[in-house]
């Protein structure tokens, strides 16, 4: 093999690869990826001495995309940072997340709402963080039961 057909080569390959990574994401991976950064830039908010009193005003939140609670929640979140003092509503990373929260819920309410599984109806783990299953004393009965 001569070296231009080697150099053919490499950048043949170099272009597939570079054409497989620039795929459009799926909806389901967007929904993650979103949900990641989100989470990310409110533990920024939660830490950083500049945001740390407005984080204060912020509901906790826990993102699970399977979660059918989801929606809700978001839709509680963008109420409460329309309604923060303006000296918290004009901080960047504030602004930042909330344009974040809003795509996401966009994209779980229109875009890929048909795509979306969702596992679990515990609207108190994207509070708390606890995604384990809780038993209601009815559920517990069956459980009971069945063994």
């Amino acid at each position: 093999m001569n070296a231009q057909t080697r150099l053919v080569s490499l950048v043949f390959t170099l272009g597939l690869i570079c054409f497989t990574r620039s795929a459009p994401p799926t909806c389901y991976s967007r929904m993650l990826e979103l949900s990641k950064e989100i989470m990310n830039t409110l533990d920024k908010i939660h830490k950083s001495n500049r945001t740390k009193t407005c984080a204060e005003l912020l509901p906790k939140m826990f993102l699970d995309v399977h979660n059918s609670c989801i929606r809700t929640k978001l839709r509680d979140f963008l109420y409460v940072t329309e309604n923060l003092p303006e000296s918290c509503r004009e901080k960047p990373r504030i602004r930042f997340v909330k344009r974040r929260v809003q795509i996401l819920y966009a994209i779980i309410s229109r875009a890929c709402h048909r795509d979306l599984v969702f596992f679990t109806d515990d609207c108190e783990s994207l509070e708390t963080g606890n995604i384990s299953p809780r038993y209601t004393e009815d559920r517990l009965q069956q459980l009971i039961e069945d063994d």
